[in-house]
């Protein structure tokens, strides 16, 4: 296994082992530093191990990190409001 894939499945185990720890904040300010760790990373997968490992690593990442994703298609689906 290269760097490049083993990069992300610790990033899979630590998103996992951070959402079985209790959390004040349900796990927001964690899903950000998720987020900008994941990122990169799987920029770095889909260049260095093609498409399919990056939208298979995305489809993963994106089942953990469900919720800001929900959020963010709530938002975008809004209607615009008044201008202020």
């Amino acid at each position: 296994m290269t760097l490049s894939l083993a990069a992300p499945c610790l990033w899979l185990i630590a998103a996992n082992l951070i959402a079985m720890l209790p959390s004040r904040d349900h796990h927001w300010r964690a899903a950000y530093a998720l987020i900008a760790l994941g990122i990169p990373i799987l920029g770095w997968v889909t260049w260095t191990s093609g498409p399919l490992w990056g939208i298979a690593f995305l489809a993963a990442g994106a089942s953990l990190l469900r919720w800001p994703l929900v959020y963010l298609w709530r938002w975008l689906k809004r209607p615009p409001g008044p201008a202020e």
